[in-house]
């Protein structure tokens, strides 16, 4: 009977594919992204092949020398993908076939689809991760260069929303670098983790040839081969890591914007952006809308969902290879294709940013923001107990409230009513500028410890 499939696998098969089968079972539009990892892959495969005299210099050569005509022929985009060939792999191959025929099937002596296709997603995380970590380097580098503007303006740091305590404007932008460097800790983390190289598993007990793994690891940029051929061709973790890396990111990213959305609002005033980031209505003039910073809280749940895709294929999955696996990568290439857009975002809002200071010190006067520097002066200069000054600065705010005062509105014979051995320096206490530079603990709000972190992070990022 005459074998009426006509795929590169069909050997065995006496019937055409099903039409429907071969639509869904394509995954030639998503992994198109992968050529210049598959060709790059493939073209160090048959150097290695070569160079262990398993093909002749002549052939490798020419298939070689064909593959870059192919890397040649996509970047121009004069190629024709076809949905009959399932994916990169074949549709490469297959046109290698038309131009050097028959020699084109020594190209895969010793190698499966299976680790041909983990390789190639291999390398492509790779470079993501790096690009990734080179996108959040530039929001940080934003994140610096507006706290270097704002070290000595001081702002009402929230809790619950609720003014708080004084705090550096630049110390809350530190808050943010400080998320997005544990951000890169992560995608550099996936970059050490993914450093092995699985091409030579084959499909996944290895392969019968004399093949030099470690050759072509090296030629492509790994550290090492993989240990384990079965693990090799079913490891996914790089894949998920890099989603959750993202999702992280992404999270820090909603939690930013989330907060520039509330401190931009007309309710709280204390920042602007300039126009180029912002929308306008279609009913109401005056509006000007913070859409990127919307936009880039609403995108954090597409993050999420590649996430919870990903780690729902895996749970369940036997090793070794499975056809689950086909689609991994376009939850990688959606997730990443966000958390880009969303970063580049991001730039653009911090880049934009403006304090409105006068703003931002009128309001940290409010909420009775430094009682508890009172209660911590109670507690170094009159030997009181710590619940027992916050007792005497609760009561204090309570006279306050009742009178219509901020707490540096005061008389000294106001504030002697609750404590009597007191003099004038008790007044210092109440400015919200000594309070911000009075929390000169490592980490904390004081500008000197602001200004140690800025050119820390300065020339960490050089």
């Amino acid at each position: 009977m005459k074998n009426k499939n006509k795929t590169i696998w069909g050997g065995r098969f006496k019937k055409k594919i099903s039409s429907n089968f071969q639509r869904i079972g394509s995954s030639i539009n998503i992994d198109k992204r992968l050529y210049q990892e598959d060709i790059e892959a493939s073209i160090v495969h048959v150097q290695m092949l070569s160079k262990q005299k398993i093909l002749s210099k002549k052939i490798s050569l020419k298939i070689i020398k064909n593959l870059r005509k192919i890397k040649s022929e996509i970047d121009k985009g004069k190629f024709n993908f076809n949905q009959k060939y399932e994916d990169i792999h074949l549709n490469i191959e297959k046109r290698l076939f038309d131009l050097i025929g028959k020699d084109a099937g020594y190209l895969h002596i010793a190698r499966s689809r299976n680790d041909q296709v983990v390789t190639d997603f291999k390398l492509w995380v790779k470079k993501a991760n790096i690009f990734v970590i080179n996108q959040i380097n530039r929001v940080m580098s934003a994140l610096l260069k507006k706290s270097e503007k704002n070290v000595a303006n001081v702002m009402p740091g929230l809790t619950h929303l609720k003014n708080a305590q004084p705090v550096s404007f630049a110390h809350y932008l530190l808050a943010y670098v400080e998320m997005f460097n544990r951000d890169k800790k992560r995608f550099k983390n996936n970059l050490e983790l993914l450093d092995e190289c699985p091409l030579g598993s084959a499909a996944l007990s290895g392969t019968s040839f004399n093949i030099d793994r470690k050759y072509t690891a090296k030629k492509l940029g790994f550290s090492k081969p993989t240990n384990n051929s079965i693990d090799s061709v079913s490891d996914r973790d790089f894949a998920v890591d890099f989603l959750y890396a993202s999702a992280i990111c992404a999270m820090h990213l909603s939690r930013l914007a989330e907060d520039l959305i509330i401190l931009n609002s007309d309710a709280y005033g204390l920042i602007y952006f300039n126009d180029n980031v912002l929308t306008g209505s279609s009913i109401m003039p005056q509006k000007k809308n913070p859409d990127p910073a919307e936009l880039i809280r609403g995108r954090t749940g597409i993050n999420y969902g590649k996430l919870n895709s990903i780690l729902t294929i895996m749970k369940g999955l036997p090793i070794s290879y499975f056809k689950d696996l086909q689609d991994d990568k376009a939850l990688v290439f959606e997730g990443y294709d966000t958390i880009i857009d969303t970063l580049i975002m991001a730039f653009e809002l911090v880049k934009n940013l403006n304090a409105n200071k006068k703003r931002m010190y009128d309001m940290a006067l409010n909420g009775y923001t430094t009682a508890t520097d009172f209660a911590d002066y109670l507690v170094k200069g009159r030997k009181m107990t710590f619940r027992e000054a916050y007792n005497v600065s609760s009561k204090l705010v309570n006279y306050a409230e009742k009178n219509k005062k901020t707490l540096d509105e005061l008389s000294l014979n106001e504030i002697k009513r609750f404590y009597k051995d007191l003099n004038k320096n008790v007044l210092k206490v109440f400015n919200v500028k000594n309070s911000m530079n009075s929390k000169n603990s490592f980490g904390g709000t004081a500008e000197k410890n602001v200004t140690r972190m800025i050119k820390k992070y300065k020339k960490e990022l050089l």
